[in-house]
């Protein structure tokens, strides 16, 4: 970190009044208490103490000095405290293309008055801090982690990931590049792909008995979704087809054979439960016949019963959106036309 270059007191982000935005600043020590409190009141799950607030404060205080390691910007509130504020934290790593300074920043705290959010105020003090760390502490590579809610800020200002870890590398446009309509010019592709959604994919398999009931497993692992297609995740370099393949003989013994029928596609937002948006495909595994049941074999670390039921019996036995899901994929089947259900997101 560049000492010399620390924000003072009456930095202020250019056009920032020009273009209507509320008057941010950066931090001094003199913020300390009140971003802490911000942090105590409105983020952390219970409250500090006021002995936990006034170690915190003197911990923070000098970190927000020329010297130290922290940089924030807030927007005060009429009242003298602070409406909203932004704090990171910046460290070391080893460089990287992506990071050639191997500097970093760990966005540790955004936060609004509940009185005085929908205004714009995290938007505004995010983007003071990130283009204060990029551009004035030559920070290149930045990480935080967000709450559900507030991701899709964060892919707006260029975060990719979930919820549980997002990234960015941000490097300064060299003098006289290239832009295109105004923008900056292509990145590097491994610097591109730093920015971009990160996702998890599956692929499954539909079962159904001569009777047209619907063939699922019960997890072991899994109580947010105790009943499950045959199938699972996708292994580097599989196809779909193959690993809808691959799992349905890992998981049941049974072998299937194509040419393979998409019955739907199914996509979700990262939540709580997991970090990474999914991308999945089901297939049409056609009727067993009640034989090629009794003779399934279950891998006992994922799965403990096979049962077949038809459609509407399983709506007790299943979370809304999973049912929802099965009950899209039995009418792809039953139609012939291919489902996409867009909504099987991550529990908050």
């Amino acid at each position: 970190m560049n000492a010399q270059t620390a924000p003072t007191p009456e930095t202020t982000p250019p056009n920032t009044a020009a273009a209507g935005r509320p008057p941010v600043r950066a931090a001094t020590p003199d913020d300390a208490e009140n971003i802490i409190r911000l942090r105590s009141e409105h983020i952390l799950s219970a409250p500090l103490s006021e002995e936990w607030i006034r170690r915190c404060t003197d911990e923070l205080s000098p970190r927000l000095t020329p010297a130290g390691d922290a940089r924030a910007f807030v927007i005060d509130a009429p009242d003298g405290t602070l409406a909203s504020c932004a704090l990171g934290l910046i460290h070391a790593v080893l460089p990287a293309p992506a990071y050639p300074r191997g500097l970093a920043a760990h966005v540790q705290v955004v936060a609004t008055h509940p009185g005085l959010r929908r205004r714009g105020y995290a938007r505004t003090v995010v983007s003071a801090l990130l283009d204060h760390l990029s551009e004035v502490e030559d920070v290149t590579l930045f990480e935080l982690t967000a709450r559900v809610e507030s991701a899709p800020l964060y892919r707006e200002l260029g975060f990719a990931g979930g919820p549980t870890l997002m990234r960015m590398t941000r490097l300064k446009q060299p003098a006289g590049a290239s832009t295109v309509g105004g923008s900056p010019a292509w990145l590097p592709p491994e610097q591109y792909a730093e920015t971009v959604l990160k996702a998890t994919a599956w692929a499954c398999v539909l079962f159904t008995d001569e009777d047209d009931g619907l063939l699922q497993l019960h997890s072991v692992y899994s109580p947010a979704h105790p009943w499950q297609f045959v199938g699972g995740t996708m292994d580097p370099g599989e196809r779909p087809w193959e690993t809808a393949v691959r799992e349905t003989r890992e998981e049941t013994g049974l072998a299937v054979s194509g040419p393979p029928r998409l019955l739907a596609t199914v996509y979700g937002l990262p939540g709580a439960e997991w970090p990474y948006s999914t991308i999945g495909m089901v297939f049409d595994g056609g009727r067993l016949t009640a034989r090629q049941i009794q003779g399934i074999t279950l891998n006992p670390q994922e799965h403990d019963e096979v049962r077949v039921l038809p459609l509407a019996e399983w709506k007790a036995l299943m979370p809304d959106r999973d049912f929802a899901r099965l009950r899209a994929v039995e009418e792809a089947r039953r139609t012939g036309e291919a489902a996409y259900f867009g909504t099987w997101d991550w529990g908050k």
